[in-house]
């Protein structure tokens, strides 16, 4: 599309702020929103294994951990989707083609809406043979089962609502997925402890408490995005596109492929950590809970620089993109310096809230061991993140899917190899191994700067 036609084109105001403010302003301004929304989103996940571990017991807070791994799949099955999907949508945000925008928006809703359905079905099918796959101990099997097929009802209200979040950030409006996520997650908590402690309803009730309200939230994001569509005039080129999904897909597919098979390479993970019974998986559970929260900053500045990748490039404003680049790397750092000291002074604190009297010695030391190792390496996993992040927004997959398939695949070798043979310690000492190799990877590539004429082709 030449210059000329982006003429007369209706202002987003404020919106544009990844294009025309200075990165270190618009990444904290983009990612601030989605690190405090979804640091409450794993607040409520946290209550959720603390209500499980306190007052239904030790079993069931394995149970937790051991679906953790199954549920995960689907989850970054949405969210890949959708940062996928939102990377189409930034980029005609960006170069401010409204109709070509609300074409992917519509075609992204109607195809994951119906991957959902069809998943949740598979989930309700082979659950359980899953479970027992992954060597789930006998004690908590059967109420893994019950947890999960409360969770796979609720399947397509978590697509919906990841979809839709990740389309108001690919329109610069993270501050709406925030307050819906804040709102979702007291929610959450609240019908947690009411169905656990007044009704009796035992490791089922956490399941139904996030069903509700998720679905709740999911149905308000829905209603205030259509809303929302209305700001632009411009009308939907067509209702579902194939040629946009084709396009949306070749950005997305890698993003749920790298999501997918990172998710089923933690299950199988997993499957080692099963293997040492319900004690060490009540320890490995609480302490990944916590690692799904202290992430949450770096996960929030890749997607951040994501969104502002694609919109500047789309924009033509190349030269932003390395400085954005840095910044992120700088913010990362502070955040690991942060995440370090308060895992190392408050590990114990952490694990007496997950289980209380139920905190056994075995619980202990895995859950201490894993978090006194790994908070000396996050700084890898944002430094990999933000990597990831840009080439992601300037469409240049390839390298990403290589980088983090390598990843995995050294993580599930090392792991499957030596845990059995010298302890469960193994499970995590493979980690950051995975994180530098799939960060340089992605780093050499970046400094190609190949990105830039991937992203010239697509477009």
């Amino acid at each position: 599309m030449q210059k000329n036609e982006f003429k007369n084109k209706p202002k987003t105001g404020a919106s544009d702020y990844l294009t025309v403010k200075k990165p270190l302003y618009a990444l904290l301004i983009f990612a601030f929103p989605i690190i405090i929304g979804n640091m409450f989103q794993q607040l409520y996940t946290l209550v959720d294994s603390a209500v499980v571990g306190r007052y239904v017991g030790i079993t069931a807070l394995a149970a937790v951990g051991a679906s953790t791994s199954l549920t995960n799949i689907f989850i970054f099955v949405a969210a890949g989707g959708g940062i996928g999907a939102s990377v189409i949508v930034s980029r005609y945000f960006g170069a401010k083609q409204y109709g070509k925008m609300k074409s992917a928006i519509y075609t992204a809703m109607i195809s994951f809406l119906l991957l959902s359905v069809a998943l949740a079905a598979l989930g309700l099918i082979f659950g359980k043979d899953i479970m027992l796959l992954l060597k789930t101990p006998a004690d908590a099997l059967e109420l893994a089962v019950e947890y999960l097929n409360i969770y796979f009802y609720g399947l397509p209200l978590l697509f919906m609502y990841n979809i839709i979040s990740s389309m108001f950030n690919a329109l610069g409006k993270s501050k709406i997925p925030l307050v819906l996520l804040i709102f979702s997650s007291v929610l959450n908590v609240v019908l947690d402890v009411y169905m656990v402690t007044s009704l009796n309803m035992g490791i089922a009730g956490v399941a139904w408490a996030t069903f509700i309200a998720q679905g709740v939230s999911a149905v308000i994001s829905f209603i205030i995005f259509m809303f929302e569509m209305k700001r632009f005039p411009e009308k939907s080129e067509k209702f579902f596109d194939k040629t946009e999904l084709s396009t949306m897909m070749r950005v997305a597919l890698p993003s749920i492929l790298q999501q997918s098979t990172v998710s089923i390479g933690l299950m199988l993970v997993q499957s080692v950590v099963n293997g040492f019974g319900s004690e060490v998986l009540a320890g490995f559970t609480a302490s990944m809970r916590v690692e799904s929260l202290v992430i949450v900053p770096f996960i929030a500045i890749g997607n951040a620089l994501s969104s502002y990748t694609a919109q500047n490039l789309g924009a033509g404003k190349n030269e932003r993109v390395a400085e954005g680049y840095r910044t992120a790397n700088i913010m990362v750092a502070v955040f690991a310096v942060i995440i370090c000291v308060f895992l190392q002074l408050c590990k114990t604190p952490i694990l007496e809230f997950f289980l209380g009297d139920e905190l056994t010695p075995a619980a202990m030391e895995t859950g201490a061991g894993y978090m006194s190792f790994m908070s000396w390496f996050y700084a890898l996993i944002g430094y990999k993140m933000s990597t990831d992040g840009l080439l992601r927004g300037a469409g240049d997959m390839v390298m990403f899917t290589v980088a983090n398939l390598i990843n995995l695949s050294l993580r599930v070798i090392l792991a499957t190899a030596l845990a059995p043979a010298f302890g469960v310690a193994f499970v995590w000492y493979a980690v950051p191994v995975g994180w530098l190799i799939n960060f340089t990877l992605g780093y050499l590539q970046y400094r190609t700067g190949k990105w830039k004429r991937i992203f010239k082709e697509q477009n």
